[in-house]
């Protein structure tokens, strides 16, 4: 969880902080650039219980899908998945570069 690339433990974190301050109802999908290693992760780690991890969808940022093999892309391109509608996981992306 901790090698070099994308280090998964920041958004593990936030996923933490985020449950803490939502209602127990509320679901959420998530887009993020290794969204489908982040809930394999999840889910072989046993980071949260499956309950919790129930609410939670995870999709790819649009543009960083297309670095993922053809079976990932299918599961979890937003457009695949119902439910994220047209936003492309990409704002971060673009403040960044106006920075």
């Amino acid at each position: 969880m901790t090698t070099a690339g994308e280090k998964q433990h920041y958004a593990l974190a936030l996923i933490q902080q985020l449950c803490l301050h939502i209602p127990d109802t509320m679901r959420v999908r998530l887009l993020y650039d290794i969204g489908c290693q982040q809930e394999r992760s999840l889910c072989k780690w046993n980071f949260f219980d499956h309950l919790l991890l129930s609410r939670f969808q995870f999709a790819i940022s649009v543009f960083h899908a297309y670095g993922h093999q053809w079976p990932c892309q299918v599961v979890y391109h937003p457009r695949k998945r119902p439910g994220f509608g047209l936003s492309d996981g990409e704002g971060c992306e673009r403040l960044w570069s106006a920075l």
